[in-house]
């Protein structure tokens, strides 16, 4: 996955469509209130990039999708207040557009000048971004001079605006190239899948294993153990022949649970102790039981101290670490114990030398929460594209990309 990225092409005077992830929270979904973005750090992540092609002579066409837009009827999706913050990071005024494509576009992309900073509509007002439609992509690609990839948290769609793109940018001889973003992302990543320094543990948890099952398998190739927590821990446990009580499971995985325990019985760790709650609710009744003794009326929600311990044990001396998914219902304070200690942990090691990587989605916001994305090695932006890369399969928005 050795791809050009912006230092390794020429952007002065050039146009440079740049599909960034500006898929941000909003404040209301009603059109008629007026609404903000009330978190911009993934605009914030997009900033080194973008300042970059525009101290270097660039004029920016971005890009972006937003929420999940039935059509471009539904308004409150429309990239008005991400153009607003934008301009107040940037410092600049950001010209909005309000469609993707079309005559309008053309005449604004065509008059823009070094330093000019211009922002489409959300992509998914049209029909054909989802679907990668040909037409689509080309318009996009008319536009520029230069493509830019740096939304992670989609390079695993092959879009018109993430894939479709850089082949039409290509066609016309232009290059296609990663913003600093997807390199640093395809850089930690592919680095973890690719060629990891060892010893190597991955941490899988969050809710479902079937979400995680082809990571898994993976992962039993590369590193030398997998930690099992969070609410796929219980699936693992009643395979073993576990009682779980009235905890999350999923019997349609069991099947696949044994396979996983069986060719992976030397490197799979599992709870051996958990917080059991009466309720699922942050002031339910718990205590904390062997994975063996879980009642009849109650269900796990997080692992236990001597869960922790173990967990600790393994960790130590690790050299490269892959976080993906919360220990328990971290969002519930009684039942973040053991994300906050595997957490804290992994700001240790990263202390110690080793390279620790936050596999994005629920872990990436339950390690800001607890204050500690600064002190990890990467916290990638994409929780569905970093799951796809650690399951080695190759993702068509960076595949699209100029090789070096």
């Amino acid at each position: 996955m050795d791809k050009k990225t912006i230092e390794d092409i020429d952007v002065r005077g050039k146009k440079v469509l740049v599909r960034v992830d500006f898929n941000v929270p909003l404040s209301s979904k009603d059109p008629a209130d007026d609404i903000t973005v009330t978190d911009d750090t993934r605009i914030q992540a997009a900033m080194p990039t973008l300042t970059y092609l525009l101290d270097h002579g660039a004029s920016l066409i971005l890009c972006s999708h937003l929420g999940r837009p039935k059509s471009a009827a539904d308004k409150q999706f429309a990239m008005d207040p991400v153009a607003e913050q934008l301009s107040r990071i940037l410092g600049r005024p950001v010209q909005k557009l309000d469609e993707v494509v079309g005559d309008a576009v053309t005449a604004a992309a065509e008059v823009l000048q070094p330093g000019d900073v211009m922002l489409l509509e959300n992509t998914r007002f049209e029909v054909g971004e989802k679907k990668n439609d040909p037409a689509l992509a080309k318009a996009l690609a008319d536009l520029a001079d230069v493509y830019v990839n740096d939304a992670f948290g989609s390079a695993h769609r092959a879009h018109a605006s993430t894939e479709g793109v850089a082949h039409f940018i290509r066609e016309k001889g232009a290059p296609a190239a990663a913003g600093y973003l997807l390199g640093k992302e395809i850089q930690a990543l592919g680095g973890a899948v690719n060629n990891p320094t060892h010893p190597y543990v991955a941490i899988m948890g969050g809710a479902k294993i079937s979400d995680k099952i082809l990571v898994i398998d993976n992962l039993l190739e590369i590193a030398d153990k997998i930690l099992i927590g969070g609410g796929m821990a219980n699936t693992f446990l009643k395979a073993q022949g576990h009682e779980i009580g009235k905890s999350l499971v999923e019997n349609e995985a069991l099947p696949e649970a044994k396979r996983l325990l069986e060719i992976g019985s030397d490197k799979l760790v599992l709870p051996v102790d958990v917080a059991a709650a009466v309720e699922f609710a942050a002031d339910s009744a718990h205590q904390m039981v062997a994975v063996d003794q879980i009642p009849a009326d109650s269900m796990a929600l997080d692992i236990g101290p001597q869960t922790i311990t173990l967990f600790k044990e393994t960790l130590n001396g690790a050299k490269t670490v892959v976080w993906n998914g919360p220990m328990g219902v971290s969002e519930m304070p009684a039942f973040a114990i053991g994300t906050e200690g595997i957490g804290a942990y992994l700001a240790d090691l990263v202390t110690a030398g080793a390279e620790v990587i936050i596999g994005g989605g629920d872990s990436a916001a339950a390690v800001k929460k607890l204050g500690l994305a600064d002190k990890m090695s990467h916290v990638s932006t994409g929780g569905g594209a970093s799951l796809e890369l650690l399951e080695g399969k190759e993702l068509p928005g960076i595949a699209a990309l100029d090789d070096r």
